[in-house]
């Protein structure tokens, strides 16, 4: 496998980078992955194992993340919008494919809207697009805690509030999962001069999914338990693209992409080289990596 290159750019006067993991045969356009508010660069190697294979891999520490300049106040989406246009620039490529996860996919859909000719597919998960008044006051909780200085509280009360962790709903690796949760916000919140910033504008970002989109082939897909929006209301949102579908993924709650990693990552590989989203049954299928997603048709 090549090795990644990494590239700085700048948008509004603000610097950013992106790293790229280059793959000289690809099956199908780069993949330019876009992630939490904490989540950055060089946090998708399960990208790099599935879709690295097929296509060159991007990542990146937009404004306001990662090592990346801070957003400063007032900053909008269109900042993130014009960040991941001009990397779509830099790449000199026609088009990419969109990858967005949680905060990522107010970001990703936005792009969807503004460039359908320079996106070839779009896929997004765990899609905040209903957020009520009780999660943030929940959230709100935990910008207290960053307020207050207590890191330890504010990353188990974020973790809590952003997991399912009712007993009767199976979820696989949970604990795991919750643990690796709490110690990203402490890592970033510990390591990043800006995180605590990036976080709190993350906790109350009011992201906007409305006005739909068309002539951009489009898979939604989320965690069955996911308590941040639940499937039913993102199943909705995915109405709204043309032509799209939706899948859930058992087992699996709103961080599905920790918990169920490689059927992520499995299944958004199968879509981005339009292959079916489900292994073929017969002695030639691939392992059951994606067994937990189905395809949900739409109404």
């Amino acid at each position: 496998m090549a090795e990644e290159i990494i590239r700085t750019l700048s948008v509004h006067g603000l610097r950013y980078g992106y790293r790229v993991l280059p793959q000289p045969s690809p099956r199908t356009e780069p993949v330019v992955v876009l992630g939490g508010a904490l989540q950055g660069m060089h946090g998708w190697p399960q990208m790099d194992d599935h879709v690295g294979p097929l296509a060159s891999v991007v990542t990146a520490d937009l404004p306001g993340m990662g090592g990346a300049d801070p957003l400063p106040p007032g900053a909008g989406d269109d900042v993130l919008r014009a960040a991941v246009a001009g990397i779509i620039d830099d790449l000199d490529v026609p088009k990419v494919n969109l990858f967005g996860f949680s905060y990522g996919t107010s970001i990703a859909f936005g792009c969807a809207q503004q460039h359908p000719g320079r996106v070839a597919r779009l896929a997004l998960g765990g899609v905040p697009a209903h957020i009520s008044d009780g999660q943030r006051t929940r959230w709100g909780r935990a910008v207290d805690r960053l307020e207050a200085g207590d890191m330890e509280g504010l990353a188990t009360l974020a973790a809590a509030a952003l997991m399912c962790l009712d007993p009767e709903r199976k979820v696989h690796r949970r604990d795991l999962a919750q643990r690796y949760v709490r110690r990203s916000f402490l890592y970033a919140l510990t390591h990043s001069p800006h995180a605590a910033r990036s976080l709190h504008r993350a906790l109350g970002h009011r992201p906007d999914f409305s006005g739909g989109l068309a002539g951009v082939p489009a898979l939604v897909f989320a965690g069955e338990h996911d308590t941040v929006t639940s499937p039913e209301r993102q199943r909705a949102f995915a109405a709204t693209i043309e032509g799209s579908r939706f899948v859930t993924i058992d087992e699996s709650d709103h961080w599905v992409v920790l918990e169920r990693p490689d059927d992520v990552a499995e299944l958004v590989a199968r879509f981005f080289t339009d292959r079916p989203l489900e292994p073929a049954p017969g002695p030639a299928a691939l392992p059951r990596q994606s067994a937990g997603a189905r395809p949900v048709p739409r109404a």
